[in-house]
């Protein structure tokens, strides 16, 4: 492990996805702060913009920001072009960029509902690893897939967003058996409840909005949402110092998935 205040991915190249907000923008702090050079995208241009110069002002390492809409296969491979063209290498992916749809029953989600969601959360990671690949392989490279904790333990009125995530982490321990040739390490990090701006406009929406937050802080064993920078220094230690580490599926957690809670649905319905 370096020692604090060293630069810890000095001059190393790292696309992050999605990274204008919440876990990506978290990735994309803390690279910069240890000297990565970062190129992130997402769909909104200001919020990029703003970051970009928030970065770049703020050092020591730079960044690059790209509109993309994660969905079209063109918009993903010109990030990765970009890239390459102004830096002439790739070191790490972060495939951060995703959605979470409103909780459904599946009797409310259609088949193109289903299809445009696996777009968005997994085909885009298959996307971006494909073409950073013939990069990463040069530099020895590594790939950190955002997963989620429901992708393991499941969530109510989610059917396809738990099944976007599962499969985000099975190709994520396929890919890594098939890049181990190259040198590659390709690893999967799981998050419980991090406070993002999706958490908070979850909870702004329920009745109320108070209790919503504390619940999901009381989820977690130490009694507390994770929070960004946590976020980007996991990220950070399994690109930088996981190096005998590939194929892992890592949770961020606080320890959500320990312990009995209370799960009687049939109990609930009938009280309801």
């Amino acid at each position: 492990m370096a020692e604090s205040g060293a630069q810890r991915y000095k001059d190393k190249v790292t696309i992050v996805t999605g990274g204008s907000k919440g876990i990506g923008k978290g990735c994309v702090e803390v690279f910069v702060k240890h000297g990565s050079k970062v190129v992130f995208c997402a769909r909104g241009e200001k919020e990029g913009k703003e970051l970009e110069a928030e970065m770049n002002k703020r050092g020591p390492g730079e960044t690059m920001f790209l509109t993309c809409d994660v969905s079209k296969e063109a918009d993903i491979k010109n990030v990765v072009d970009k890239t390459v063209e102004k830096y002439g290498r790739i070191d790490c992916l972060i495939n951060n960029a995703g959605q979470h749809p409103s909780h459904n029953s599946i009797d409310d989600i259609s088949a193109d509902d289903f299809r445009r969601l696996l777009d968005v959360n997994l085909v885009s990671i298959f996307l971006f690893s494909k073409f950073a690949l013939p990069h990463l392989r040069k530099t020895k490279g590594n790939i950190i897939n955002a997963s989620s904790l429901v992708g393991q333990i499941g969530q109510p009125g989610a059917t396809t967003y738990v099944s976007t995530k599962g499969a985000i982490t099975s190709f994520t321990k396929a890919l890594a058996i098939d890049e181990a040739v190259h040198g590659v390490r390709v690893n999967v990090f799981s998050p419980g409840n991090v406070w993002t701006p999706m958490w908070e406009n979850e909870a702004n929406s329920r009745p109320d909005p108070e209790a919503c937050r504390q619940a999901g802080a009381d989820a977690q064993l130490v009694g507390r949402y994770g929070t960004l920078e946590e976020s980007g220094l996991f990220c950070l230690y399994l690109a930088a110092d996981a190096t005998f580490c590939t194929g892992i599926d890592m949770n961020l957690s606080g320890g959500a998935e320990l312990d009995y809670g209370y799960k009687n649905k049939i109990k609930t319905k009938k009280d309801t």
